[in-house]
Formats: C-alpha cells, sequence, structure tokens
C-alpha cells in the first residue's frame, strides 16, 4: 500500500483519539464508542427481517448476543424518514447499524446520525451479492474497488466514535452461470492476494473489525438465495485470513448452526454471526448463551416468558399503530422442532391477520403446543 495513501488514515485515526477532540460537555457520549462489545455470538444483518420487532424478539433470547438492523441506505437515512428508519428499542442494545452506499461522504454523514440515535456501531455492507443492491454500486460488488471501501471506511471513522466494521465475503465472480459453479469453490493464490489486499486496505483505513462470510459471491450469476447454498463454504480461507491478519478481530459468517459447531469455531476466530439459523431457529441463540455464559441448562429462558414478553412488547406497539402481524410473523420459529410446532405457527399467523387480533393471542398460541 503506498504510503501517500496510509498516512491519511493514521492522521485521521490519531486526530479521534486525541484528548482535546474528545473533550468538552458530552464527553461521555463521546466516549461511548470505547465500550466493551463482546462478538462472539452476533445475529447478522437480513434485509426484510432483522428489523426493529424482530431484532426486539431475538434480544429475549440472550442479553450477549451483538444485533445488526437490516441494511439501510445511506441515501434513505439522509433524504428519507430518519426517525423510523434508525427507530429502536433500547432493550435491543447493543445493537449495530448496517449501512448500504459506496459515497464516502454520504457514508460519514449517515454514520453520523446512527451514532446520534445510540447505535452501538455502524457496519459497512460489502457482502451483499443481489442484483438490486449491486445496481446501486454498493453490497459485494464494492469488493472489487477496494480503494474506495477504504475511503469509506475512512471517512466513517472520522466521522464517529464508535466502532466501525464491514461485512464481507471471501472474494467475488462476476458473471458465472451455475454450470461452472464448481469452478467458484477454487481459490487461486490471486484470489488470496486480492482478499489481502482488500483486508490490508480496510485496517488501515480504520476498520475494526472484519465479518467475513466464508463464502464467494457470485454477482449477476446466481439468485440471492443460490448465493448462499451454491459457492462452497471455506472456513480455511477465513482461518488462513485471521492468522495474516491477528491483531484484526475477525468474525466468521455462513452455514455455522449449532452450539457444537459454533464453538468450534471459537477456536481459532474471534466470533460467529448466525443468520437465518438464528432467524428461523432462535432458541438456538438462548442455547449459545447458556452454553457461553450460563453454568447450567436451567439458564435457559423460557419459552413461555418470551411469549409474556413479546405480548408485552405488541400492546406497546399497537398503542402506536403497529399491526400485530408485522411483530408476529419474526416469531414463528419460536417452537421449531418441537412438538406443537406447526400448529402454533398457524394459530400465530392466521390469528394476527384478524381483524380484532390483539396482543393476548401471542399468549394464547402457546396452549396449543401441550
Amino acid at each position: 500500500m503506498p504510503a501517500a495513501r496510509v498516512e491519511p488514515y493514521r492522521a485521521l485515526r490519531a486526530r479521534r483519539l486525541s484528548v482535546q477532540y474528545l473533550t468538552g460537555p458530552t464527553i461521555a457520549k463521546k466516549m461511548r464508542w470505547m465500550k466493551h462489545i463482546d462478538r462472539r455470538i452476533s445475529c447478522a444483518p437480513m434485509m426484510d427481517w432483522t428489523d426493529k420487532h424482530c431484532r426486539y424478539f431475538l434480544r429475549g433470547f440472550s442479553k450477549h448476543v451483538l444485533l445488526y438492523t437490516e441494511m439501510i441506505t445511506s441515501a434513505a437515512i439522509l433524504r428519507g424518514d430518519r426517525a423510523r428508519l434508525l427507530a429502536f428499542d433500547a432493550e435491543e442494545h447493543p445493537v449495530a447499524l448496517q449501512l448500504g452506499g459506496s459515497e464516502p461522504k454520504d457514508l460519514a454523514l449517515a454514520a453520523k446520525a446512527g451514532e446520534d440515535f445510540g447505535y452501538d456501531e455502524i457496519n459497512l455492507n460489502c457482502g451483499c451479492p443481489s442484483d438490486r443492491v449491486s445496481s446501486g454500486s454498493f453490497g459485494a460488488c464494492l469488493m472489487l474497488d477496494p480503494e474506495r471501501v477504504a475511503d469509506c471506511v475512512a471517512a466513517m471513522k472520522a466521522s464517529v466514535r464508535i466502532p466501525v466494521t464491514v461485512k464481507m465475503r471471501i472474494g467475488v465472480v462476476e458473471g458465472r452461470r451455475r454450470e461452472t459453479v464448481a469452478a467458484i469453490a477454487q481459490v487461486s493464490d490471486e484470489d488470496i492476494a486480492e482478499l489481502h489486499r482488500f483486508v490490508t486496505l480496510i485496517r488501515d483505513a480504520g476498520c475494526d473489525v472484519a465479518i467475513v462470510h466464508a463464502r464467494k459471491a457470485v454477482l449477476g450469476g446466481l439468485s440471492p438465495k443460490e448465493n448462499r447454498e451454491v459457492p462452497p463454504l471455506r472456513y480455511d480461507v477465513v482461518g488462513a485470513l485471521k492468522r495474516a491478519f491477528p491483531s484484526l478481530p475477525m468474525i466468521v459468517n455462513g452455514g455455522l448452526r449449532t452450539v457444537d459447531e459454533t464453538r468450534s469455531a471459537l477456536e481459532w476466530c474471534d466470533g460467529v454471526m448466525l443468520g437465518r439459523e438464528a432467524y428461523h431457529r432462535p432458541y438456538v441463540l438462548a442455547q449459545l448463551d447458556a452454553a457461553l455464559y450460563g453454568d447450567n441448562d436451567e439458564a435457559l429462558v423460557p419459552r413461555e416468558a418470551l411469549l409474556e414478553r413479546m405480548a408485552r412488547y405488541a400492546a406497546r406497539e399497537m398503542e402506536k399503530g403497529e399491526r400485530l402481524s408485522s411483530i408476529t410473523r419474526h416469531m414463528l420459529g419460536l417452537y421449531s422442532g418441537e412438538p406443537g410446532a406447526r400448529e402454533y405457527r398457524r394459530a400465530l399467523s392466521e390469528g394476527a391477520r384478524a381483524a380484532d387480533a390483539g396482543p393476548g393471542l401471542i399468549q394464547a398460541s402457546a396452549p396449543a403446543l401441550a
């Protein structure tokens, strides 16, 4: 990396850490970024899923798990209904805001807005491979322009005092069709060099944590669902990346489902990010919480307590005009794998659509499991 490019990033970081820069009547708020965040377990940002209702529900399983918003574009924050987009409940902490964008100035302003709203971290999306995201020049396609990503990270770091992180893939392939998917499994020396260059640039720009989905992203050749399933998982590449950058905290994402798999991954990385598994089988978060922080199975939160908690939340939110179905749609996996799970899902999903549905439905759905 040319010295001329590294030095500005170092200067920005030095300015952020200076005592003078942190003085003033709001010093307590300015120092919030120094608060330690336990990153061993986090729940991935998922479009159309991890909204504020989902995050409140997931928080009930563990007070430790780090939650992420669904991706919100910098343009939407700067020109849209900022209060609605960034609203969250205080119980969601620790919670990170994931941004989508590619303009350093806009991202810096959006990051500052997120910090002012109280988020604990700002995350830049460099991993989503969908055509809709790529057409906006953000997501996984940004990995093809590491200098721009570094500029974005540096700009956000200069505007906030909370951690700035990047969610990424192990590589990007353009225009591969499914017939040639075997080539996606290959990670060449050139691929490794490009990956190391990307991480070097974002690290030197001030990235605090790299969250690495252990698959390549295929742009233009696979659907988002196929991008989560067809490119093979390469934990070995992420492990080697962590060894190459030992001082940069690294979180592995992709395909991890159980307590045992998570514990195994934590032996070589700094944290594990769960996505759809945590959404469809959220009780795994309680199991992980008990395994990592509790003394025995008694630490597992009862499902009935979670229903009671969500009924109170729904009553509060419905008074503000929220629909019950907007809340309960995230709760369908609560009894996944348990007797009566199908009846529970039916009672909750069908009942929430009724015109007279109220918060009492949430707890009333539980007896169907007996």
